[in-house]
């Protein structure tokens, strides 16, 4: 049996760019569409050309894009204007741009309260818009707005909306959950009847999440005939964002459900790769990804208890519902102080450390994990330490140097141009092979200066370190009052772009940041293969 096509239409570079604290570059916007693009999206929204100054020049020049199809956003005419005299459809007609969505109200209220118009003449504008963007040339879509709330109060007016576009050439019609707040068997039921009108394969869902039911929503559409489904990577939008195409792809690629009866355009190797264009984004916004992300979320195939590592490892189907290369995840097991044998095992063999199941070395590994973490410690948060302490109790880690002495000082002073400035200078004494070398370095903060410090001459060991930066450096205090203990967690990366996090935990943030600073360079001299 043939499967039906299911269309998937991106917006983050529109409604996901209203989203508080993202702003897009015209660069982001060119490498994000190609990324969307190359996933297998089949329509990719770029923006409002008019609207501001940065869509309008994205839209004066065509994305050599592959299989997508670029889109401009826009308002139908205006009421009282003809198409031929309204600024914002001239511009959309003259963008460069394979498809056009308008957008126009389905609501009798919304015509009646925000456009002070009638609904003759929204029904009017819907019609002349698309036409005339139909004669263009273009492919064309309606997103009606706020037509499940339009529908529940006039469903006579919102299905006419809906009707008027289609009938006047509109490729697709595409409901919208404005405000993010209808029930699933609500959308289920109106798209239903919506498919008695206009056939399923000209609907689409457009779904806001702020019932935290975007994804729902659109699968309901979906279930009821709807065969275009609108959203953004990881759920981008305005106030509680929009349906998530990081959740909703593999969803449909996976469930048996859609899987069966219906084919998208992302293909199971590009699934695949689901994981980086989801973290690509975020490094680009510079935002933390959420790492209890559905599929792509760090912890999405994450065991922490024994008893469910331990079945984990039997077979992963007892505790994960898809396999995570699917959508280029991987599983992981933490140890932590809910840690048993299964859990420390597992970690042991993907870090490649080599033990004996009989060696009561690993049952003195989990106690130790057990009070440490009780300590304060966070190895699941930080992979580096853990492989440290697993092969220091294992005996398996050389003795490279010892940091004999280290001193720190913060000093307030006027710098050259007569400026109030603070700078911290740290002092690192260390003993490599009998050898007493002495480094100092200045930094906007002691943790900075230590860190410089201590990798400024580190003798024969020196060269394996040259890449060693830190990128990352988090800080939390435990406990409250004059005895607070604090727990540091340090990034680290090298010249091959691996990272890796330590962990440092005293009531001393200096000396919790010196742990974690010094687990960090013996980890990469372990790492690089470094002689005794």
């Amino acid at each position: 049996m043939s499967k039906e096509r299911l269309y998937l239409f991106d917006t983050t570079l529109r409604d996901g760019a209203q989203t508080n604290g993202v702003d897009f570059t015209l660069t982001d916007k060119q490498v994000i569409a190609a990324m969307l693009d190359d996933l297998g999206i089949d329509y990719v929204e770029g923006g409002y050309p008019g609207a501001n100054p940065l869509d309008t020049e994205f839209f004066c020049s065509k994305p050599k894009l592959a299989h997508a199809r670029f889109t401009a956003f826009g308002m139908t005419r205006r009421a009282g204007r003809s198409v031929s005299n309204d600024p914002g459809v001239a511009g959309l007609l003259e963008a460069k741009a394979d498809a056009i969505c308008f957008v126009a109200k389905a609501s009798a209220y919304q015509v009646r309260v925000a456009l002070e118009t009638t609904k003759e003449e929204n029904l009017a504008s819907i019609r002349d818009s698309v036409a005339a963007a139909k004669a263009a040339g273009r492919e064309v879509m309606l997103d009606c707005e706020h037509f499940f709330d339009g529908y529940k109060e006039d469903a006579s007016f919102a299905l006419a909306c809906a009707k008027a576009a289609f009938e006047a050439g509109a490729r697709w019609v595409v409901l919208c959950d404005t405000n993010g707040g209808t029930m699933p068997h609500e959308v289920e039921a109106i798209v239903t009847e919506v498919t008695k009108h206009i056939p399923g394969d000209h609907v689409g869902i457009h779904a806001h999440n702020d019932t935290e039911q975007a994804v729902a929503n659109s699968l309901a559409a979906v279930r009821a005939g709807a065969r275009q489904i609108q959203g953004t990577l990881n759920g981008l939008g305005e106030r509680c964002g929009n349906a998530n195409l990081c959740s909703l792809i593999p969803t449909l690629k996976l469930k048996p459900e859609f899987s069966d009866a219906l084919e998208i355009g992302v293909t199971a190797e590009k699934l695949a790769t689901l994981v980086k264009v989801s973290r690509t984004l975020d490094d680009m916004l510079n935002r933390v990804p959420n790492r209890h992300a559905a599929y792509v979320g760090e912890s999405a195939f994450v065991t922490k208890t024994g008893i469910h590592a331990s079945a984990v490892l039997k077979d992963p189907q007892t505790y994960e519902h898809v396999l995570p290369e699917t959508v280029g995840n991987h599983r992981k097991v933490l140890v932590s102080d809910q840690a048993g044998r299964s859990n420390v095992i597992a970690e042991l063999d993907r870090a490649g450390i080599p033990y004996e199941k009989s060696d009561p070395k690993l049952t003195r590994l989990v106690e130790e994990l057990k009070e440490r973490e009780a300590a304060g410690y966070a190895y699941e948060s930080a992979n580096a330490s853990f492989e440290l302490l697993a092969r220091r109790t294992l005996g398996k880690v050389p003795h490279y140097f010892e940091v004999e002495q280290f001193d720190v000082n913060v000093e307030q002073r006027y710098n050259s141009h007569g400026e109030r400035v603070t700078v911290a200078l740290a002092v690192v004494k260390v003993d490599v092979a009998g050898e007493h070398l002495i480094s100092a370095a200045e930094g906007n903060g002691p943790v900075n200066a230590l860190d410089v410090a201590m990798r400024k001459d580190l003798g024969k060991y020196q060269k394996y370190i040259e890449g060693l930066k830190l990128i990352d450096y988090r800080v939390r205090i435990l406990n409250g009052g004059t005895g607070a203990v604090t727990r540091v967690l340090i990034e680290s990366e090298d010249e091959n772009g691996d990272s890796w996090t330590t962990v440092g935990v005293s009531p001393n943030i200096i000396d919790a940041s010196f742990q974690a600073l010094m687990d960090s360079v013996i980890y990469k001299l372990v790492k690089s293969g470094a002689p005794a």
